[in-house]
């Protein structure tokens, strides 16, 4: 599998009248070709930012990119003029939003909406322009495509609104698809079938997907690598085995211990995470999360912690880690990954 889109010490900041807000700080990470990457942190920890800045959709100003590179085949994203981001953005790399009631058209119909991305590129009359959107309609799973081809969203479900989204996403049959915490919004059931059809649809496509969530369910069902986010930096990354049997960063730890298992009693009290989020108007000249840490040492807070590498695919930024730290057996290595799948 080869590398499609490549990222390297991104920063993306905001200005505000407050003052310069660091949302993404020094990020790395690859996809590869036909794999499923997860994203997953706390809310404002810059995974939606992150994953915005791929398609240059964080609004320029206020943002701007302070530093690093975005590479998708060979072509640098961060330089690009919106003529051609226009090209990239919907037909190479899709997007899926997190919201299905507010991110679709509620005075367009279904099916003008899935056609307009063709439209752009005026490859077909108005006969094959419909005959592509019910096409589309189809493989997302939407029976009757015709009666909805002329509905409006107000129409339509949750689930159904979502099922549309991840049609709009795949219209420019593209090689990464971005979902934005795609199921918030959906009851578990219907969760269940779109993260099912996501799935299938990568399967039968080799499309990628770059699936930001908070929820470690979605994460152990979905994924084969996880990148663990912090105060707009990746302070654990690995395979998705990795994370839920091997963590090495205590807020990983603290995030798999924050939900319930199989093993929870009725009457059990979860442990949360004590404490709020950096200030990233002004972030901690050390570790981001020794603030929280109950395993801090005086080193967490004056300095960032290096990424060591444990093993050729996980990799972890934590003093824990240092050859003098002493040794800590975090708690939940035992949160077996089919029961957070539950």
């Amino acid at each position: 599998m080869g590398k499609i889109l490549e990222v390297k010490d991104l920063s993306f900041s905001f200005c505000t009248y407050g003052g310069v807000v660091k949302a993404v700080r020094g990020v790395d990470f690859d996809v590869n070709e036909g794999e499923i990457v997860g994203i997953v942190g706390e809310s404002g920890c810059g995974k939606s930012v992150t994953a915005q800045c791929l398609v240059r959709l964080n609004p320029e100003p206020p943002g701007f990119f302070e530093n690093g590179s975005i590479q998708y085949k060979g072509n640098e994203i961060t330089t690009m003029t919106d003529k051609e981001m226009r090209k990239i953005r919907g037909v190479e790399i899709g997007f899926i939003f997190q919201d299905p009631m507010t991110s679709l058209n509620p005075t367009m119909k279904i099916g003008k909406q899935i056609e307009e991305i063709f439209v752009q590129r005026n490859v077909y009359n108005k006969k094959e322009l419909k005959e592509k959107a019910l096409e589309i309609l189809k493989l997302v799973g939407i029976s009757d495509g015709e009666r909805r081809y002329n509905q409006y969203p107000h129409e339509l479900s949750g689930g159904m609104k979502q099922r549309v989204m991840i049609a709009i996403a795949l219209v420019g049959n593209p090689s990464i698809i971005i979902a934005d915490e795609p199921t918030t919004s959906l009851d578990v059931t219907i969760e269940a079938q779109i993260l099912d059809l996501l799935r299938d649809l990568q399967k039968k496509l080799n499309t990628s997907i770059i699936l930001i969530t908070h929820d470690l369910g979605v994460i152990a069902k979905m994924c084969d690598r996880v990148l663990v986010m912090y105060g707009g930096k990746i302070v654990e990354r690995g395979m998705v085995d990795d994370i839920f049997y091997n963590t090495k960063h205590p807020y990983t730890s603290g995030l798999l211990c924050s939900i319930a298992s199989l093993e929870t009693e009725k009457d059990e009290e979860l442990e949360p995470i004590e404490g709020t989020p950096p200030d990233l108007f002004s972030p901690p000249a050390g570790c981001p999360f020794a603030a929280r840490c109950e395993y801090a040492m005086e080193i967490c807070y004056e300095a960032m912690p290096p990424e060591y590498q444990l093993t050729d695919n996980h990799r972890t930024m934590c003093w824990l880690q240092h050859e003098y730290a002493k040794a800590i057996d975090l708690p939940c290595k035992k949160k077996l990954k089919n029961e957070v799948m539950q």
